[in-house]
């Protein structure tokens, strides 16, 4: 269903915008190459001077994470993020991030957790969700958006 992929790809747009992130681009039709078959595809660049290596995880786990709770939200099923088979790269990125965070697994879980249910309450909030909607509209209309289309949306809502 292309409106979930639309949400799902948003999700970690909107994060990586909010955290500082510039999106190279987003699509719901990525190419047939020989990685991992996904249905939907965000490339996203960080300026890393500056940033300690425990700020550049806690970014990485919540930008992972976006994606399965935006789903999540607009799908209205509130499934464990680690528990969707298709959300199983976004699970895998977010504990590989969270290993410098907490090497324990289970503190791990219990971390990863308690940051899906935050973003969860702050993306479904007024103030973010109308602009997770206006980029998964728009991946909708386009399939693909560059970096400058991208800019161009979030500014109308993020300015």
């Amino acid at each position: 269903m292309p409106e979930i992929v639309a949400y799902h790809e948003a999700g970690h747009v909107l994060m990586a915008l909010l955290l500082g992130g510039k999106v190279k681009h987003v699509t719901i039709e990525p190419d047939d190459d020989d990685g991992p078959a996904r249905e939907g595809d965000t490339q996203v660049l960080w300026r890393r001077a500056g940033i300690s290596e425990t700020e550049f995880a806690k970014k990485v786990v919540q930008v992972s994470l976006a994606g399965p709770v935006a789903e999540m939200i607009y799908s209205g099923d509130p499934y464990h993020p680690g528990l969707v088979a298709e959300w199983a790269a976004d699970w895998r990125e977010a504990w590989e991030a969270a290993m410098a965070l907490h090497p324990g697994e289970r503190q791990r879980l219990e971390y990863l957790e308690q940051i899906s249910i935050q973003l969860y309450h702050r993306m479904k909030g007024d103030e973010l969700w109308p602009a997770l909607a206006a980029l998964a509209d728009n991946l909708l209309a386009h399939e693909t958006l560059d970096q400058e289309q991208i800019e161009e949306i979030a500014d109308e809502w993020l300015s």
